[in-house]
């Protein structure tokens, strides 16, 4: 149920300017499929939908992969911005923000989709990565420790 729900979810918002969790989940009833908003929140963080700028001026949900560099960026300049320290221990890191930024910085590292990171977990100021190999550890490390200043 739940890979049909994505397929089609991918499918409506390549064919619509869907620009809210609203609009989404009316769509989805119209074709059948009853939803929860906990289940559409659920379902664009699974499948990492972005809002993108459309050509009329309002934003609308798009999949990370299909953006331009400037997203990329624009998530990168949140990390650098947010994060202050980094430490790790095994394959699990450890990252330090400003008070405050942490879900938001960590919302940044899963759009991203960062080869290795099998998940993250956000409290104020600190976000826990998972990393899926120890033999992983020393690429994630370096890629965090450069947007530290």
């Amino acid at each position: 149920m739940k890979m049909a729900r994505h397929a089609k979810i991918l499918d409506l918002i390549s064919k619509k300017p869907i620009e809210t969790q609203e609009e989404l989940s009316e769509e989805l009833r119209r074709e059948g499929i009853d939803v929860t908003q906990a289940t559409v929140s659920r379902d664009i963080k699974e499948l990492r939908l972005v809002k993108v700028l459309s050509e009329n001026g309002h934003y609308r949900y798009a999949p990370l992969k299909q953006q331009d560099e400037s997203v990329v960026n624009r998530l990168t300049a949140l990390l650098k911005e947010s994060l202050i320290k980094l430490d790790y221990a095994g394959n699990i890191v450890v990252l330090k923000t400003l008070s405050g930024t942490a879900m938001a910085a960590a919302a940044a590292i899963d759009a991203l989709d960062i080869n290795g990171i099998v998940g993250c977990l956000a409290g104020d100021d600190t976000i826990f990565l998972i990393v899926r190999d120890a033999d992983q550890i020393d690429d994630v490390v370096n890629r965090f420790s450069k947007y530290i200043k």
